[in-house]
Protein backbone atom coordinates (compact mmCIF):
# COMPACT_ATOMS: atom_id res chain seq x y z
CA UNK A 1 0.00 0.00 0.00
CA UNK A 2 2.95 2.24 1.18
CA UNK A 3 4.64 1.29 -2.29
CA UNK A 4 1.92 2.39 -4.53
CA UNK A 5 -0.42 4.78 -2.97
CA UNK A 6 1.62 7.66 -5.01
CA UNK A 7 0.97 5.95 -8.16
CA UNK A 8 -3.17 6.04 -8.03
CA UNK A 9 -3.25 9.43 -6.35
CA UNK A 10 -1.05 11.81 -8.62
CA UNK A 11 -3.82 10.74 -10.96
CA UNK A 12 -5.63 13.54 -8.84
CA UNK A 13 -2.88 15.59 -7.69
CA UNK A 14 -1.58 16.22 -11.35
CA UNK A 15 -2.32 15.72 -15.33
CA UNK A 16 0.28 13.79 -17.94
CA UNK A 17 0.59 16.10 -20.66
CA UNK A 18 1.74 16.41 -24.05
CA UNK A 19 3.34 20.24 -25.47
CA UNK A 20 2.34 21.77 -22.15
CA UNK A 21 -2.06 20.43 -23.14
CA UNK A 22 -3.75 17.63 -21.28
CA UNK A 23 -4.17 15.12 -23.78
CA UNK A 24 -6.46 11.97 -24.25
CA UNK A 25 -5.21 9.46 -26.26
CA UNK A 26 -9.04 7.57 -27.24
CA UNK A 27 -11.50 10.38 -26.77
CA UNK A 28 -15.24 8.62 -26.36
CA UNK A 29 -14.39 6.21 -29.16
CA UNK A 30 -12.79 2.83 -28.93
CA UNK A 31 -11.20 3.30 -32.48
CA UNK A 32 -9.82 6.59 -32.18
CA UNK A 33 -5.91 6.45 -32.17
CA UNK A 34 -4.78 10.39 -32.37
CA UNK A 35 -4.24 12.26 -29.53
CA UNK A 36 -6.89 14.71 -28.73
CA UNK A 37 -7.47 17.05 -26.61
CA UNK A 38 -8.95 16.83 -23.26
CA UNK A 39 -12.15 19.13 -22.50
CA UNK A 40 -14.13 17.14 -19.86
CA UNK A 41 -12.26 18.37 -16.62
CA UNK A 42 -13.81 16.59 -13.62
CA UNK A 43 -11.57 18.22 -10.86
CA UNK A 44 -8.93 21.13 -11.11
CA UNK A 45 -5.58 19.36 -10.49
CA UNK A 46 -3.86 21.06 -7.45
CA UNK A 47 -0.16 20.85 -9.47
CA UNK A 48 1.22 21.90 -12.49
CA UNK A 49 4.13 18.94 -13.23
CA UNK A 50 5.38 18.38 -16.23
CA UNK A 51 6.64 14.66 -17.73
CA UNK A 52 10.24 14.91 -16.09
CA UNK A 53 8.86 16.24 -12.70
CA UNK A 54 6.45 13.03 -12.89
CA UNK A 55 9.01 11.33 -13.75
CA UNK A 56 11.00 12.05 -10.52
CA UNK A 57 7.91 11.57 -8.42
CA UNK A 58 7.47 7.83 -9.15
CA UNK A 59 10.71 7.11 -9.36
CA UNK A 60 12.36 8.66 -6.12
CA UNK A 61 11.02 5.46 -4.11
CA UNK A 62 13.52 3.46 -6.20
CA UNK A 63 16.81 6.61 -6.17
CA UNK A 64 18.23 4.39 -2.63
CA UNK A 65 16.10 1.47 -2.41
CA UNK A 66 18.95 -0.24 -3.21
CA UNK A 67 21.32 0.84 -1.19
CA UNK A 68 19.94 -1.31 2.30
CA UNK A 69 18.85 -4.36 0.27
CA UNK A 70 22.65 -5.97 0.75
CA UNK A 71 22.75 -4.57 4.56
CA UNK A 72 19.21 -5.52 5.13
CA UNK A 73 19.87 -8.65 5.08
CA UNK A 74 23.45 -8.68 7.14
CA UNK A 75 20.80 -6.73 9.74
CA UNK A 76 18.22 -9.80 9.88
CA UNK A 77 21.32 -12.28 10.53
CA UNK A 78 22.32 -10.42 13.41
CA UNK A 79 19.01 -9.06 14.93
CA UNK A 80 16.39 -10.55 13.41
CA UNK A 81 13.72 -9.98 10.28
CA UNK A 82 11.07 -9.32 13.21
CA UNK A 83 12.87 -6.03 14.11
CA UNK A 84 14.77 -5.43 11.11
CA UNK A 85 11.32 -5.83 8.21
CA UNK A 86 9.46 -4.03 10.81
CA UNK A 87 10.88 -0.83 11.99
CA UNK A 88 11.84 -0.61 8.04
CA UNK A 89 8.44 -0.46 7.26
CA UNK A 90 6.88 1.24 10.55
CA UNK A 91 8.96 4.14 9.14
CA UNK A 92 7.67 3.79 5.85
CA UNK A 93 4.05 4.31 7.32
CA UNK A 94 5.07 7.81 9.45
CA UNK A 95 6.28 9.33 6.30
CA UNK A 96 3.45 8.82 4.50
CA UNK A 97 1.41 10.44 6.82
CA UNK A 98 3.56 13.59 6.52
CA UNK A 99 4.07 13.55 2.90
CA UNK A 100 0.99 15.99 2.09
CA UNK A 101 2.10 18.71 4.14
CA UNK A 102 5.77 17.93 2.42
CA UNK A 103 4.43 18.07 -1.05
CA UNK A 104 2.62 21.47 -0.40
CA UNK A 105 5.47 22.81 0.53
CA UNK A 106 7.47 21.89 -2.60
CA UNK A 107 7.43 18.45 -4.89
CA UNK A 108 11.33 18.48 -3.80
CA UNK A 109 9.61 17.62 -0.14
CA UNK A 110 7.71 14.80 -2.02
CA UNK A 111 10.42 13.26 -3.96
CA UNK A 112 12.89 13.83 -0.35
CA UNK A 113 9.99 12.21 1.33
CA UNK A 114 9.89 8.76 -1.60
CA UNK A 115 13.23 8.81 -1.71
CA UNK A 116 13.39 8.42 2.44
CA UNK A 117 10.83 5.47 2.35
CA UNK A 118 12.88 3.80 -0.16
CA UNK A 119 16.09 4.21 0.83
CA UNK A 120 14.63 2.77 4.67
CA UNK A 121 12.65 0.33 2.90
CA UNK A 122 15.04 -1.48 1.09
CA UNK A 123 15.89 -3.51 3.88
CA UNK A 124 12.65 -5.13 4.68
CA UNK A 125 12.53 -7.77 1.85
CA UNK A 126 15.97 -9.16 2.16
CA UNK A 127 15.11 -9.86 6.07
CA UNK A 128 12.53 -11.46 5.50
CA UNK A 129 14.43 -14.17 2.89
CA UNK A 130 16.11 -15.11 6.74
CA UNK A 131 12.52 -15.84 7.79
CA UNK A 132 11.64 -17.84 5.37
CA UNK A 133 14.80 -19.76 5.68
CA UNK A 134 13.91 -20.70 9.22
CA UNK A 135 10.49 -21.52 9.04
CA UNK A 136 10.16 -23.19 5.68
CA UNK A 137 10.50 -27.47 5.25
CA UNK A 138 12.03 -26.52 1.59
CA UNK A 139 9.35 -29.19 -0.09
CA UNK A 140 6.54 -26.29 0.87
CA UNK A 141 8.62 -23.61 0.15
CA UNK A 142 7.05 -22.69 -3.23
CA UNK A 143 3.33 -22.58 -1.26
CA UNK A 144 4.64 -20.09 1.71
CA UNK A 145 7.09 -17.33 -0.86
CA UNK A 146 3.28 -16.80 -2.33
CA UNK A 147 2.55 -14.93 1.27
CA UNK A 148 5.01 -12.72 -0.27
CA UNK A 149 2.19 -11.80 -2.78
CA UNK A 150 0.74 -9.96 0.08
CA UNK A 151 1.63 -7.17 -1.70
CA UNK A 152 -0.08 -7.82 -4.41
CA UNK A 153 -3.35 -7.91 -1.79
CA UNK A 154 -2.11 -4.65 -0.79
CA UNK A 155 -2.16 -2.95 -4.40
CA UNK A 156 -5.35 -5.18 -5.50
CA UNK A 157 -7.18 -3.40 -2.17
CA UNK A 158 -5.11 -0.38 -2.28
CA UNK A 159 -5.64 0.79 -6.02
CA UNK A 160 -9.72 0.77 -5.56
CA UNK A 161 -9.95 1.89 -2.31
CA UNK A 162 -7.82 5.27 -3.05
CA UNK A 163 -9.56 5.46 -6.02
CA UNK A 164 -12.51 5.83 -4.19
CA UNK A 165 -11.16 7.84 -1.80
CA UNK A 166 -9.68 10.32 -4.57
CA UNK A 167 -13.13 10.28 -5.71
CA UNK A 168 -15.20 11.33 -2.74
CA UNK A 169 -12.69 13.15 -0.72
CA UNK A 170 -9.58 14.31 -2.03
CA UNK A 171 -5.45 12.99 -2.43
CA UNK A 172 -3.74 13.87 0.85
CA UNK A 173 -6.56 11.04 2.45
CA UNK A 174 -4.98 8.43 0.73
CA UNK A 175 -1.68 9.27 2.37
CA UNK A 176 -2.94 9.38 5.75
CA UNK A 177 -5.39 6.39 5.39
CA UNK A 178 -2.64 3.83 3.91
CA UNK A 179 -0.39 5.06 7.06
CA UNK A 180 -2.56 4.70 9.42
CA UNK A 181 -3.42 1.58 8.29
CA UNK A 182 0.37 -0.15 8.38
CA UNK A 183 0.79 1.45 11.87
CA UNK A 184 -2.01 -0.68 13.01
CA UNK A 185 -0.24 -3.74 10.59
CA UNK A 186 2.97 -3.38 12.77
CA UNK A 187 1.52 -3.16 16.30
CA UNK A 188 0.08 -7.15 14.79
CA UNK A 189 3.64 -7.61 13.56
CA UNK A 190 5.54 -6.53 16.73
CA UNK A 191 3.06 -8.86 18.68
CA UNK A 192 2.66 -12.20 16.56
CA UNK A 193 5.94 -12.57 14.48
CA UNK A 194 8.94 -14.54 15.88
CA UNK A 195 12.30 -14.93 14.12
CA UNK A 196 13.09 -19.13 14.14
CA UNK A 197 10.74 -21.98 15.46
CA UNK A 198 12.99 -22.03 18.63
CA UNK A 199 11.68 -18.73 20.17
CA UNK A 200 7.75 -19.13 19.37
CA UNK A 201 6.48 -19.20 22.69
CA UNK A 202 3.15 -20.73 21.59
CA UNK A 203 4.39 -23.89 18.96
CA UNK A 204 3.76 -27.37 19.16
CA UNK A 205 6.48 -29.83 19.81
CA UNK A 206 4.91 -31.60 17.09
CA UNK A 207 5.36 -28.39 14.73
CA UNK A 208 8.52 -27.27 16.25
CA UNK A 209 10.54 -30.81 15.32
CA UNK A 210 9.04 -31.56 12.22
CA UNK A 211 10.27 -27.93 11.02
CA UNK A 212 13.68 -28.15 12.72
CA UNK A 213 14.19 -31.78 11.70
CA UNK A 214 13.57 -30.69 7.78
CA UNK A 215 16.29 -27.86 7.75
CA UNK A 216 18.78 -29.94 9.72
CA UNK A 217 21.26 -30.66 6.69
CA UNK A 218 20.67 -27.30 4.67
CA UNK A 219 20.51 -24.63 7.26
CA UNK A 220 22.71 -24.37 10.79
CA UNK A 221 21.44 -23.13 13.95
CA UNK A 222 24.79 -21.00 14.15
CA UNK A 223 25.71 -17.82 12.24
CA UNK A 224 27.95 -19.16 9.17
CA UNK A 225 30.95 -17.09 7.64
CA UNK A 226 29.82 -15.58 4.33
CA UNK A 227 31.71 -17.51 1.73
CA UNK A 228 32.06 -14.05 -0.53
CA UNK A 229 34.42 -15.41 -3.16
CA UNK A 230 32.08 -18.36 -3.93
CA UNK A 231 28.75 -16.71 -4.23
CA UNK A 232 30.04 -13.67 -6.47
CA UNK A 233 31.80 -16.78 -8.87
CA UNK A 234 28.38 -18.96 -8.68
CA UNK A 235 26.86 -19.21 -12.55
CA UNK A 236 23.58 -19.44 -11.15
CA UNK A 237 23.35 -16.99 -8.85
CA UNK A 238 24.12 -14.25 -12.00
CA UNK A 239 21.64 -15.79 -13.59
CA UNK A 240 18.97 -15.92 -10.55
CA UNK A 241 20.35 -12.14 -10.61
CA UNK A 242 19.58 -11.41 -13.82
CA UNK A 243 15.64 -12.91 -13.73
CA UNK A 244 15.44 -10.47 -11.01
CA UNK A 245 16.17 -7.35 -13.38
CA UNK A 246 13.46 -9.10 -15.30
CA UNK A 247 10.54 -9.20 -13.07
CA UNK A 248 11.42 -6.03 -11.45
CA UNK A 249 11.46 -4.39 -14.87
CA UNK A 250 7.44 -6.31 -15.39
CA UNK A 251 6.77 -5.59 -12.18
CA UNK A 252 6.96 -1.78 -11.34
CA UNK A 253 6.68 -0.92 -15.11
CA UNK A 254 2.75 -2.09 -14.63
CA UNK A 255 2.73 -0.97 -11.10
CA UNK A 256 3.94 2.12 -11.62
CA UNK A 257 2.84 3.39 -14.89
CA UNK A 258 -0.77 1.60 -14.98
CA UNK A 259 -2.92 4.25 -13.99
CA UNK A 260 -1.50 7.26 -15.94
CA UNK A 261 -1.37 5.12 -19.04
CA UNK A 262 -5.11 4.17 -18.54
CA UNK A 263 -5.68 8.04 -17.65
CA UNK A 264 -4.13 8.40 -20.75
CA UNK A 265 -6.31 5.89 -23.03
CA UNK A 266 -10.00 6.30 -21.68
CA UNK A 267 -9.90 9.37 -19.29
CA UNK A 268 -11.78 7.38 -16.75
CA UNK A 269 -12.26 8.49 -13.25
CA UNK A 270 -9.59 7.50 -9.75
CA UNK A 271 -11.85 4.70 -9.01
CA UNK A 272 -12.76 3.42 -12.15
CA UNK A 273 -8.82 3.39 -13.22
CA UNK A 274 -8.43 2.65 -9.38
CA UNK A 275 -10.54 -0.55 -9.64
CA UNK A 276 -8.62 -1.62 -13.23
CA UNK A 277 -5.57 -1.32 -11.47
CA UNK A 278 -5.99 -3.77 -8.73
CA UNK A 279 -8.08 -5.93 -10.05
CA UNK A 280 -5.03 -7.75 -12.02
CA UNK A 281 -3.44 -7.21 -8.65
CA UNK A 282 -5.94 -10.06 -7.05
CA UNK A 283 -5.72 -12.36 -10.09
CA UNK A 284 -1.63 -12.33 -9.34
CA UNK A 285 -1.97 -13.63 -6.24
CA UNK A 286 -4.43 -16.78 -7.22
CA UNK A 287 -2.53 -17.33 -9.66
CA UNK A 288 0.56 -17.49 -7.75
CA UNK A 289 -1.56 -19.50 -5.15
CA UNK A 290 -2.29 -21.95 -7.66
CA UNK A 291 0.53 -22.69 -9.27
CA UNK A 292 2.66 -22.69 -6.21
CA UNK A 293 0.99 -26.22 -5.38
CA UNK A 294 1.47 -27.32 -8.57
CA UNK A 295 4.93 -26.98 -8.66
CA UNK A 296 5.67 -28.08 -5.28
CA UNK A 297 3.55 -31.21 -6.03
CA UNK A 298 5.74 -31.90 -8.88
CA UNK A 299 8.86 -31.53 -6.76
CA UNK A 300 7.43 -33.91 -4.03
CA UNK A 301 6.96 -36.90 -6.44
CA UNK A 302 10.95 -36.70 -7.13
CA UNK A 303 10.13 -37.17 -10.80
CA UNK A 304 11.42 -33.71 -11.59
CA UNK A 305 14.35 -31.93 -10.05
CA UNK A 306 13.94 -28.41 -8.57
CA UNK A 307 15.43 -26.60 -11.53
CA UNK A 308 13.38 -28.07 -14.18
CA UNK A 309 9.85 -26.71 -12.11
CA UNK A 310 11.51 -23.86 -11.30
CA UNK A 311 12.16 -23.34 -15.46
CA UNK A 312 8.49 -24.10 -15.67
CA UNK A 313 7.74 -20.61 -13.36
CA UNK A 314 10.46 -18.54 -14.78
CA UNK A 315 9.26 -19.07 -18.11
CA UNK A 316 5.44 -17.95 -17.57
CA UNK A 317 6.75 -14.96 -15.62
CA UNK A 318 9.54 -14.12 -17.89
CA UNK A 319 8.53 -14.69 -21.99
CA UNK A 320 5.02 -15.38 -21.41
CA UNK A 321 4.68 -12.26 -19.48
CA UNK A 322 6.96 -10.11 -22.33
CA UNK A 323 4.21 -11.34 -24.83
CA UNK A 324 1.55 -9.85 -22.97
CA UNK A 325 2.80 -6.34 -21.90
CA UNK A 326 3.95 -5.80 -25.56
CA UNK A 327 -0.11 -7.07 -26.96
CA UNK A 328 -1.55 -4.58 -24.68
CA UNK A 329 -0.38 -1.67 -25.84
CA UNK A 330 -0.41 -2.53 -29.30
CA UNK A 331 -4.19 -3.08 -28.56
CA UNK A 332 -5.31 0.00 -29.53
CA UNK A 333 -7.83 1.66 -27.65
CA UNK A 334 -9.86 -1.20 -27.36
CA UNK A 335 -10.84 -1.32 -24.16
CA UNK A 336 -11.41 -5.31 -23.91
CA UNK A 337 -8.41 -5.95 -24.98
CA UNK A 338 -6.13 -3.58 -23.29
CA UNK A 339 -7.92 -4.67 -19.80
CA UNK A 340 -7.49 -8.41 -20.95
CA UNK A 341 -4.03 -7.74 -21.47
CA UNK A 342 -3.59 -6.17 -18.59
CA UNK A 343 -4.97 -8.70 -16.40
CA UNK A 344 -3.46 -11.70 -17.94
CA UNK A 345 0.29 -10.23 -17.99
CA UNK A 346 0.21 -8.87 -14.63
CA UNK A 347 -1.58 -12.44 -13.53
CA UNK A 348 1.55 -14.20 -15.27
CA UNK A 349 3.92 -12.56 -13.31
CA UNK A 350 2.48 -14.46 -10.06
CA UNK A 351 4.70 -17.11 -11.30
CA UNK A 352 7.64 -15.01 -9.91
CA UNK A 353 7.29 -16.64 -6.09
CA UNK A 354 7.55 -20.22 -7.26
CA UNK A 355 10.54 -19.20 -9.54
CA UNK A 356 12.86 -16.09 -9.53
CA UNK A 357 11.94 -15.64 -5.31
CA UNK A 358 12.38 -19.11 -4.53
CA UNK A 359 15.88 -19.09 -6.63
CA UNK A 360 18.15 -17.58 -3.53
CA UNK A 361 16.42 -19.88 -1.46
CA UNK A 362 16.89 -22.76 -3.42
CA UNK A 363 20.68 -22.12 -4.04
CA UNK A 364 21.73 -21.45 -0.36
CA UNK A 365 18.92 -21.22 2.07
CA UNK A 366 21.94 -20.50 5.29
CA UNK A 367 22.56 -17.57 3.30
CA UNK A 368 19.06 -16.66 1.90
CA UNK A 369 18.54 -12.71 3.00
CA UNK A 370 22.61 -12.26 2.24
CA UNK A 371 21.70 -13.38 -1.32
CA UNK A 372 18.09 -11.78 -1.65
CA UNK A 373 19.83 -8.26 -0.69
CA UNK A 374 21.72 -9.00 -4.20
CA UNK A 375 18.59 -9.56 -5.60
CA UNK A 376 16.61 -6.69 -4.42
CA UNK A 377 19.18 -4.20 -5.30
CA UNK A 378 19.10 -5.94 -8.80
CA UNK A 379 15.21 -6.16 -8.34
CA UNK A 380 14.39 -2.13 -7.65
CA UNK A 381 16.70 -0.40 -9.66
CA UNK A 382 14.14 -0.93 -12.76
CA UNK A 383 11.86 0.77 -10.69
CA UNK A 384 14.31 4.04 -10.91
CA UNK A 385 14.98 3.41 -14.35
CA UNK A 386 11.78 2.60 -15.94
CA UNK A 387 9.89 6.03 -15.65
CA UNK A 388 13.09 8.24 -16.97
CA UNK A 389 13.31 5.51 -20.05
CA UNK A 390 9.56 6.25 -20.11
CA UNK A 391 10.19 9.84 -20.16
CA UNK A 392 12.59 10.05 -23.13
CA UNK A 393 10.33 8.59 -25.42
CA UNK A 394 7.22 10.68 -24.48
CA UNK A 395 9.55 13.53 -24.44
CA UNK A 396 6.72 16.38 -23.45
CA UNK A 397 5.26 14.89 -26.69
CA UNK A 398 2.89 12.00 -25.48
CA UNK A 399 1.77 9.84 -27.97
CA UNK A 400 0.36 6.60 -28.03
CA UNK A 401 3.22 5.21 -30.29
CA UNK A 402 5.51 6.69 -27.94
CA UNK A 403 4.21 4.66 -25.40
CA UNK A 404 4.12 1.53 -27.64
CA UNK A 405 7.81 1.90 -28.13
CA UNK A 406 8.67 2.15 -24.27
CA UNK A 407 6.26 -1.44 -24.39
CA UNK A 408 7.77 -2.89 -26.97
CA UNK A 409 11.67 -2.56 -25.22
CA UNK A 410 10.20 -3.81 -22.52
CA UNK A 411 9.19 -7.03 -23.82
CA UNK A 412 12.78 -7.88 -24.39
CA UNK A 413 14.16 -6.61 -21.52
CA UNK A 414 11.70 -8.81 -19.67
CA UNK A 415 12.33 -11.95 -21.61
CA UNK A 416 16.01 -12.23 -22.35
CA UNK A 417 16.83 -13.59 -18.50
CA UNK A 418 14.11 -16.08 -18.78
CA UNK A 419 15.52 -17.38 -21.77
CA UNK A 420 18.77 -17.33 -20.74
CA UNK A 421 17.87 -19.28 -17.15
CA UNK A 422 16.07 -22.37 -19.42
CA UNK A 423 19.64 -23.15 -20.93
CA UNK A 424 22.80 -22.18 -17.99
CA UNK A 425 20.81 -21.80 -15.11
CA UNK A 426 19.98 -23.71 -11.61
CA UNK A 427 18.29 -23.88 -8.80
CA UNK A 428 20.20 -27.13 -6.87
CA UNK A 429 21.39 -26.46 -3.39
CA UNK A 430 24.83 -24.94 -3.94
CA UNK A 431 27.86 -26.95 -2.09
CA UNK A 432 29.00 -23.27 -0.61
CA UNK A 433 25.76 -23.24 1.54
CA UNK A 434 28.04 -25.35 3.80
CA UNK A 435 31.23 -23.75 4.03
CA UNK A 436 34.12 -26.22 4.76
CA UNK A 437 34.81 -24.62 8.14
CA UNK A 438 31.40 -26.09 9.62
CA UNK A 439 31.32 -29.51 7.78
CA UNK A 440 33.46 -30.79 10.83
CA UNK A 441 30.90 -29.67 13.27
CA UNK A 442 27.31 -29.90 12.19
CA UNK A 443 24.97 -28.41 14.57
CA UNK A 444 21.37 -29.59 14.42
CA UNK A 445 18.36 -28.37 16.46
CA UNK A 446 15.81 -30.94 17.95
CA UNK A 447 13.04 -29.73 20.32
CA UNK A 448 14.65 -26.39 20.43
CA UNK A 449 18.06 -26.97 21.65
CA UNK A 450 20.83 -27.45 20.23
CA UNK A 451 22.98 -30.69 19.90
CA UNK A 452 26.63 -30.92 18.68
CA UNK A 453 27.42 -33.88 16.38
CA UNK A 454 31.14 -34.78 16.16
Amino acid sequence: MIRINLNIAIVDMTSAKSKGQSILFCGNSTSNMDVVEEHNVVKQKEFEWNNHERAMVLGSFYWLHWALQLPGGLLARNFGAKRVFGFSNLFMFIMSIVMPFLTRWDIKGLIMARALQGFIGGMAWPSVHHLTAHWVPPNKRSKFITAYLGSSIGVAVTFPFCGYILENFSWPYVFYTTGTIGIVWFLAWWMLVYDTPAQHPYISQEELVHITSSLTNVVSSVKLPIPWKAVLTCVPFWIALSIQWSTGWALHTLMTQTPTYLDLMFGWNPQKIGLWSGVPHLTRFMFSLCLSYIIDSLMSTGLYSRTCVRKISTNICTVVQAILIVALVYSGCDQLLVNGFLLLAMTASGASTSGPLSIMVDLSPNFASVLQGFSGITGVIPGMISPFVLSYFTNENNTIEAWQHFFALSGVVIAIPGLMYNFIGSSELQSWNSPAAVNDQELTVTNGNTTEKK
